[in-house]
C-alpha cells in the first residue's frame, strides 16, 4: 500500500496483465441507453440544443441523415437542419421566391 492512498484501485477486469480501473471504464461512447433513431434539435445562434436524445436529425432539404456529431448547417428562423451548404443555400433561395 502507498503512504497517503487508502488503498490502490481495484481492478474490475485483467485481460493479459492491462488491469481496467473504474475511471477508465467511462468513455464518450458510452451511453446509458442506446441512442438510436431521429433527435429533436432546438437550433440556437452557433449552438444547438437537443431536446429529445437520437443519433441524428434529418436534412430539411434533402432528407438526408445527418449525424449530430456532423452538424454545421441550420437555420435558427427556419429550425432546420442542411447536410451541406449547398442544402441550405437552395433553401435560402427558396425564402426569396
Amino acid at each position: 500500500m502507498l503512504e497517503g492512498f487508502a488503498c490502490p484501485p481495484k481492478p474490475l477486469s485483467c485481460v493479459s496483465n492491462t488491469y481496467v480501473t473504474e475511471a477508465a471504464l467511462l468513455t464518450r461512447y458510452d451511453r446509458s441507453s442506446p441512442m438510436n433513431g431521429e433527435a429533436e434539435v432546438k437550433y440556437l445562434d452557433g449552438d444547438f440544443r437537443v431536446v429529445r436524445p437520437g443519433a441524428f436529425v434529418r436534412c430539411a432539404v434533402t432528407g438526408v441523415a445527418i449525424p449530430l456529431e456532423e452538424l454545421k448547417y441550420w437555420s435558427v428562423d427556419r429550425q432546420e437542419a442542411y447536410a451541406t451548404p449547398e442544402a441550405a443555400l437552395q433553401r435560402f433561395k427558396e425564402g426569396l421566391a
